[in-house]
């Protein structure tokens, strides 16, 4: 296998993983950082939104164009 096949495969098992973090199946049993911490409760979340936005940017969909003012 040759590099760039091996970063695809490893772009779309993160984007799987964080894709399915934030789907969060186990209904809040398996999560990182509690969510009732104040200030530090929703950073494992944003942790997965960068994973999925960095996975989908390695296939050239840039959706944080949309986030720029």
């Amino acid at each position: 296998m040759n590099k760039e096949k091996i970063k695809s495969i490893v772009a779309i098992l993160g984007g799987l993983l964080g894709l399915l973090y934030i789907l969060n199946p186990g209904a809040g049993v398996f999560e990182l950082i509690p969510d009732n911490i104040p200030f530090i409760g929703n950073l494992d979340e944003g942790a997965a939104v960068l994973l999925i936005l960095g996975c989908l940017r390695h296939f050239n969909i840039d959706l944080t164009k949309y986030f720029k003012r």
